[in-house]
């Protein structure tokens, strides 16, 4: 299922702080956009970055615009919070650094959403995936599964996170937790908790790792991590091993052979011991899907599961690769180069 809003929908207070910018919410394939200081503005309309020759702002408008912005998120940001992050409302994301922080700076990254919500049919249509590794996604949600979904910045997480989650039976609430709201999902019992920043005292801060442990009390039937990033990854992984399953998440990693090392790493930072977080993880989490983004294109280039190393230590063992050439017209999924066919509805649980 889609669902489809209208350039107006954009409300005025926005449109105001954008400024120059603000003719771009009228085009319904821009997806990102980039303001480098004095050195061009550039824009993503799903086949990569392009520079737009009559929007180059100055350092001072820059500068400007992303105090509006960032203002209008309810966020502040000064010399001394120079990288601020902040949801505007409509979806729209907006990140910014100042100087001395951004050598060249001050810049300014837009996440733009797509007017319309993209179900599982619209990511089929745009080679998102083939109809083998769809079926074996669809079967994870609906067996509850807890799912981890990974790939580099702007490989499509989000995207489809936000299209398996319209697949939630009706009668399930959602709890969804983010630092800055992304997820966009077509689901009538869905309901979002957002981390705050400090004020200029340095009080009032709510992280995630406080907004997992809130979420435990709304009485979820699935608890959803838009990205793990650190210290909320121990409480995340407490509660998917504690009975609520159906939970998901998603993690920065270039490939599947990256996310342990990712993981390990926020481990770290949670209070993990490698072999710890090993134990953890193997239990939580039944699936792992990597997108890629290549030439515009996002897609699954993998599926997988964790497994325990020989040293007790966290590994992926893959279910299903998907190459450039396995997805056809017809969707479907062809053996890889080894000549193996590729996993079938595989046991995603241990």
């Amino acid at each position: 299922m889609s669902h489809t809003h209208t350039p107006h929908t954009v409300p005025y207070p926005i449109r105001a702080a954008f400024g120059p910018l603000a003719p771009l919410l009228d085009d319904p394939d821009v997806t990102d956009i980039f303001v480098n200081g004095g050195k061009g503005t550039w824009v993503d309309r799903g086949g990569g970055a392009r520079q737009e020759p009559t929007l180059g702002l100055t350092h001072d408008e820059t500068t400007r615009l992303a105090i509006a912005l960032i203002s209008r998120g309810g966020r502040h940001i000064d010399e001394a919070t120079p990288c601020v992050d902040v949801r505007l409302g409509w979806g729209i994301r907006a990140h910014a650094v100042l100087p001395p922080i951004a050598r060249d700076g001050p810049f300014l990254s837009l996440r733009i959403p797509r007017y319309r919500r993209l179900g599982l049919d619209d990511l089929a249509t745009r080679h998102m995936f083939g109809s083998d590794t769809r079926e074996i996604l669809e079967d994870a949600v609906s067996a509850r599964q807890n799912i981890l979904i990974a790939g580099a910045g702007g490989s499509g997480k989000t995207t489809l996170l936000g299209a398996l989650l319209a697949t939630v039976p009706e009668t399930e609430r959602i709890v969804t937790i983010e630092d800055v709201s992304e997820l966009s999902i077509e689901h009538p019992h869905c309901v979002s908790l957002e981390s705050r920043q400090p004020n200029l005292d340095g009080a009032g801060g709510v992280g995630l790792d406080q907004l997992v442990r809130e979420a435990l009390r709304m009485r979820p039937d699935r608890i959803v991590v838009g990205e793990c990033r650190g210290p909320e990854l121990r409480e995340l992984l407490g509660a998917l091993n504690t009975g609520h399953d159906g939970g998901a998440g998603t993690l920065h990693a270039n490939s599947l052979d990256d996310v342990p090392a990712r993981l390990e790493a926020l481990g770290a930072l949670a209070g993990f011991t490698a072999d710890a977080l090993a134990r953890q993880v193997v239990s939580a989490i039944h699936l792992v899907v990597q997108l890629e983004r290549r030439d515009g294109l996002r897609s699954v280039a993998g599926l997988g599961r964790f497994r325990l190393s020989a040293e007790g230590l966290l590994r992926v063992e893959k279910l299903l690769r998907v190459e450039e050439a396995e997805v056809g017209d017809a969707g479907a999924a062809r053996p890889s180069p080894s000549g193996e066919p590729p996993a079938r509805h595989p046991p995603l649980r241990p």
